[in-house]
C-alpha cells in the first residue's frame, strides 16, 4: 500500500511538472516579435463567386473569397467519394453495376457508357469516375462500399465532419443536384487536402488517360481522358506545376474546379465555386499568386529554432519520455516575412481522443499560418526498476537528473533567437525553484520508507487496514507513534 501511494504521488508530480516544463520550453523556444510585419499579399483578381487558395502542407488559407458560403459542388464531389472508396475497399475487388447505379443519374450527365450487369474492378471504376467523371461509376462504388447510396452519403458526412468541415452536407456520391448537397470553398479545400495526401487517390487523379476494359456497350474497350485540361500538355489551359484535380458543372452549380499544384517551395490547393466559364483563369490566377508570394517552412528546419524534439531528462527521473512535434508540421509565410515576427499560442486542452500534450497555433500579422500537436512519447530505451523502487534511489537520481537538466536547459537557451533576457531570467529562476521543490518533495517521499523498520511498516499497514493497536499486540502510544512517524 505504501509503495502504491508513493508511486502514484510521484507519477502525478511528473505529469504536472511535464506540463509546466513544456510551457517554459515553449515560451523560450518561440522567436520574439520584431513588429515589422510584411503586408499579407492580397493582390489577385478572382471572378468566381467562391474561391480559396490553401497551403497543401500547413493547411493555412493564403487567399479566400466567400470561403464559408454554401455552394453546389457538382462533380468535384467525386474527390470525397474517391477518398472514402480507397480507404475502405480493395482496388482489385469486382464491382457489379446495378440498375440504380446506372439510371440514378441526370439525363445528359457525364458517363462512361457502363451498363447494368457490367463488372469492373474498383480501380477501373475510380479511373472512370475521376477522369471521365462517370456518374454511374460513382453510384456503383458507393453501393459497393456502403451497400446503398444513402448509407454512403452518411459516410461522406461523417468523413467531412472528421476533417473539420462545418459548412457542408452531402446527399450523393456524384454531385447530383440536390438541395441538401452543398459545400463551401474552405470545407472542400480541407477535403481535397486530405484526399491528395492519399497516394492512391493522387496517382489515379493525376493520370491524363486510362484504358478501360471492355463493357457490354463498348466490347473493344475505350480510352478515358482526364477532363481537367490543366493536366494535359496539348490543352491551352496546361499548367506546368499542376498535379491533379477535378472538374464539375451543373446548371445550378456553375463551373467548379479543384486543383492541386506544387513547386520546390510550396504545395497549393485551389477550389473555385460557381464560376461562369472563368474557373480555369481563376485557378491559374490563384496558383500564380500563391507561387509568387508564399513559402512553406518545415518546423523541424534550421529556419525555426522551435526545439521541442528531445531525448533528455528535462526533470529528474523523467527520461522515460520524449517530447516531439509532428514530423510533417509546417507553416506558411509571405516570401519577405521575417520568421521572428511569428506569434505562437500554446493551448493545453484535455481531449480523451488525443494523445497530444498541447497544440501550438502559429499566426503572422493575425493570419493563421499553421499549427502542430506536441506529444509526449514513451522512450523505447527507458528501463524502469524491476522492483518498482525508483523512489528509493531518488537522492542519486536527483543529483544526476539535476546535472543533465542544467546542461540541456542551457543548450535550449543557446538556441533562442532575439530573446528578451529579462523574461528568460525569470523563467530560469522559476524553473530552478521548481526543480528544488521537486527534489525536496521526492526526498521526503523516498525517505519515509527508510524511516520505518520492517516491523513498523507491517504494523502500519495493519493499522491502516482497520486493525486496532490491541489486534497488533502493541500499545495505543506505540500505534500513535508509528502513524505519526509515517
Amino acid at each position: 500500500m505504501h509503495n502504491i501511494v508513493m508511486n502514484t504521488k510521484i507519477k502525478n508530480l511528473k505529469k504536472i511538472t511535464l506540463t509546466i516544463i513544456l510551457t517554459i520550453i515553449t515560451i523560450l523556444s518561440l522567436p520574439m516579435r520584431s513588429f515589422a510585419y510584411v503586408d499579407w499579399p492580397v493582390d489577385t483578381n478572382v471572378l468566381s463567386e467562391g474561391a480559396i487558395l490553401m497551403d497543401a502542407d500547413s493547411g493555412a488559407v493564403l487567399y479566400g473569397k466567400n470561403i464559408h458560403e454554401h455552394y453546389y459542388p457538382a462533380s468535384i464531389t467525386k474527390i470525397l467519394t474517391a477518398l472514402l472508396v480507397v480507404e475502405n475497399c480493395n482496388l482489385d475487388d469486382m464491382v457489379t453495376f446495378s440498375k440504380n447505379a446506372v439510371f440514378n443519374v441526370e439525363p445528359g450527365s457525364s458517363s462512361a457508357g457502363i451498363d447494368v450487369g457490367d463488372t469492373l474492378t474498383v480501380r477501373d471504376c475510380l479511373y472512370a469516375m475521376l477522369l471521365q467523371s462517370a456518374n454511374e461509376a460513382a453510384n456503383a462504388l458507393a453501393e459497393h462500399t456502403a451497400g446503398s447510396i444513402e448509407a454512403f452519403a452518411n459516410m461522406m458526412n461523417e468523413k467531412a465532419a472528421s476533417l473539420g468541415c462545418t459548412d457542408s452536407h452531402f446527399a450523393n456520391p456524384s454531385g447530383l443536384n440536390d438541395p441538401e448537397h452543398y459545400t463551401s470553398a474552405y470545407d472542400y479545400a480541407l477535403i481535397s487536402r486530405a484526399a491528395f495526401k492519399n497516394p492512391t487517390v493522387t496517382e489515379i487523379d493525376s493520370a491524363t488517360y486510362y484504358n478501360l476494359p471492355p463493357t457490354s456497350r463498348v466490347p473493344t474497350g475505350q480510352t478515358l481522358y482526364n477532363h481537367h485540361s490543366m493536366l494535359r500538355k496539348t490543352s491551352g489551359n496546361f499548367y506546368q506545376n499542376a498535379i491533379c484535380g477535378k472538374t464539375g458543372y451543373t446548371s445550378l452549380a456553375g463551373n467548379t474546379l479543384v486543383t492541386y499544384a506544387r513547386n520546390d517551395s510550396i504545395g497549393l490547393i485551389t477550389v473555385v465555386l460557381n464560376g461562369n466559364k472563368t474557373h480555369y483563369t481563376d485557378t491559374q490566377e490563384l496558383l500564380n499568386f500563391g507561387f509568387a508570394n508564399f513559402k512553406n517552412i518545415k518546423l523541424n528546419s534550421t529556419d525555426i529554432n522551435t526545439n521541442f524534439s528531445s531525448n533528455i531528462s528535462l526533470i529528474p527521473d523523467f527520461n522515460e519520455y520524449t517530447i516531439e512535434p509532428d514530423d510533417n508540421a509546417s507553416i506558411s509565410l509571405p516570401n519577405d516575412a521575417d520568421i521572428n515576427d511569428i506569434k505562437s499560442t500554446v493551448n493545453f486542452e484535455e481531449n480523451s481522443e488525443s494523445s497530444a500534450l498541447c497544440k501550438v497555433d502559429y499566426t503572422y500579422n493575425d493570419y493563421p499560418i499553421g499549427s502542430v500537436d506536441i506529444v509526449a512519447k514513451k522512450n523505447e530505451n527507458y528501463v524502469a526498476d524491476d522492483n518498482n523502487t525508483e523512489e528509493s534511489a531518488a537522492a542519486e537520481n536527483n543529483k544526476n537528473g539535476f546535472q543533465n537538466t542544467t546542461k540541456n536547459f542551457t543548450n535550449i537557451i543557446l538556441n533562442i533567437p532575439k530573446i528578451n533576457y529579462i523574461i528568460v531570467g525569470a523563467c530560469v529562476g522559476g524553473f530552478l525553484l521548481l526543480l528544488l521543490i521537486i527534489i525536496l518533495i521526492k526526498k521526503k517521499l523516498s525517505s519515509r520508507k527508510s524511516d520505518l523498520s520492517d516491523r513498523e511498516l507491517r504494523i502500519y499497514n495493519l493499522l491502516k487496514s482497520g486493525w486496532s493497536a490491541k489486534d497488533c499486540g502493541i500499545s495505543e502510544e506505540e500505534a500513535k507513534y508509528i502513524i505519526e512517524k509515517h
